[in-house]
């Protein structure tokens, strides 16, 4: 995993997904995303909490802005 790179649990047409798509690509954070409707077991952890950033054993869920992700990323 690159330094700045984190994980974004989203899913197909959720507007506040892509608000938070929109901010980490304007941070300049790389992240990879991973929509929560191809596994149940992710529906059912994230269903109702996206969108949710991973990094390691770490999560901010939403709401977020780039000062808490900022503060997020440099625990």
């Amino acid at each position: 995993m690159v330094a700045n790179e984190v994980t974004l649990y989203h899913t197909r047409d959720c507007h506040l997904c892509e608000l938070a798509q929109d901010l980490l690509s304007q941070m300049g954070v790389t992240f990879i995303p991973v929509d929560i409707a191809t596994s149940e077991r992710l529906v059912e952890t994230y269903g109702v909490r996206i969108p949710v950033l991973r990094r390691g054993d770490r999560e901010l869920g939403w709401p977020f802005d780039a000062v808490a992700v900022h503060a997020w990323m440099a625990l």
